[in-house]
């Protein structure tokens, strides 16, 4: 009996995560497909290769017979980290080798609001709120302020990290939120109160 190998080397795709992207759990699921040619040899499971930074991981686990996923056992670090996935058919066609480079983050940014200070009492209705929001691994920040309850409308942050907003009060008292929110989703909160 002869057997004829195919040539066709298996697919691996990355679904998640993507390339790029912020994630705020440090330990991310990383999940692939492996998919041979219709009427190829099928994938050799044996074969699939997980490395996270440039190490072979154990405990890769099948959801379906071309789906794979692997969720790390420990926390990774705050950072950058790459996944490169190998796998082979069953005539030992290589598939390409895949990677993708995502960031954890952790931490909320930090948020310091120097203008007003907290329970300031004016005779003023413009006030100006002044800020500087920042993260140490992930930028940029979005800023967002609400007056009493109603959101003002986007905020610039400057290149030198400070964002300044005219706000105008209403007669008694007011209350100034100001939310920092990282890439990976992570947020901080101050109020102000202004009467």
């Amino acid at each position: 009996k002869l057997y004829v190998r195919e040539k066709v080397p298996p697919v691996i795709t990355i679904i998640s995560p993507s390339a790029g992207a912020y994630v705020a759990n440090n330990k991310q699921t990383i999940t692939f497909t492996v998919v041979d040619e219709d009427g190829g040899s099928g994938v050799d499971h044996t074969s699939v290769v997980v490395k996270v930074d440039g190490v072979v991981v154990t405990g890769v686990g099948r959801v379906s017979n071309t789906q794979f996923s692997y969720t790390p056992p420990t926390a990774l670090t705050d950072g950058n980290h790459t996944v490169t996935i190998n796998a082979s058919d069953n005539d030992g066609n290589k598939a390409v080798e895949k990677s993708v480079t995502f960031k954890v983050d952790t931490i909320p940014p930090t948020l310091n609001i120097s203008a007003p200070t907290n329970e300031l009492v004016t005779n003023t209705a413009s006030i100006t709120v002044r800020g500087n929001p920042n993260d140490a691994s992930t930028s940029p920040v979005t800023v967002k302020i609400t007056l009493n309850g109603t959101d003002q409308g986007a905020i610039t942050v400057g290149g030198d990290g400070t964002f300044t907003k005219t706000l105008t009060l209403k007669e008694g008292a007011n209350t100034i939120v100001v939310t920092a929110t990282d890439a990976a989703g992570k947020a901080s909160t101050v109020s102000r109160s202004v009467t």
